[in-house]
């Protein structure tokens, strides 16, 4: 199955709506989108992906953290489908850190996101899942959530002197690299 979803860039509306709750996790056309969705992300290469990013206007994404040239320290996680997302309680403690968006293409910026975070959602087989997260997996799941709620990474940055080229990131993670 190959999937047919285009990413919807900053400047489209799609992508400043917000999304509606998913009510049937157990329909098939659901279950199908989930799937592509999971295809997709694994084709771009992406530690994940929200359903408005394709212009899908629910309340949904997958998580899908591995190490990569772009995030080389992410942790291992199985490709998750979190459904129907809620923050239950985060940390006063926020930390900076580098976050780019295949929305947001050929943008890195530092964004202050909260260390720690206790969530709610379901899984694609109607599992409820309480969690506690924090650093990496902490981070992928706000970037993805500020989605569901029209928000993107560029939105929470503190200063333009925060924010660089995908270029020009890709040279400072690499001396970065070489000094460690």
């Amino acid at each position: 199955m190959t999937s047919q979803f285009t990413i919807v860039e900053l400047g489209e509306a799609a992508l400043r709506r917000v999304a509606e709750p998913v009510t049937a996790i157990d329909a098939p056309d659901f279950q199908q989108q989930l799937d592509a969705l999971i295809q997709f992300v694994q084709q771009r290469g992406g530690m994940g992906i929200a359903a408005p990013q394709v212009g899908i206007a629910q309340r949904f994404f997958i998580m899908s953290s591995h190490p990569n040239e772009r995030y080389p320290y992410a942790p291992e996680m199985p490709i998750t489908c979190v459904i129907n997302p809620q923050i239950l309680w985060h940390s006063a403690e926020t930390d900076k850190d580098w976050e780019g968006c295949l929305s947001v293409p050929g943008l890195r910026a530092l964004v202050p996101r909260y260390q720690q975070i206790s969530v709610r959602y379901w899984l694609r087989d109607g599992t409820l899942i309480e969690a506690d997260y924090d650093g990496f997996i902490a981070r992928l799941f706000q970037h993805e959530l500020d989605h569901l709620d029209g928000k993107v990474f560029v939105d929470r940055v503190e200063s333009s002197l925060d924010m660089m080229t995908e270029s020009s990131w890709y040279k400072l993670l690499r001396s970065t690299a070489k000094e460690t």
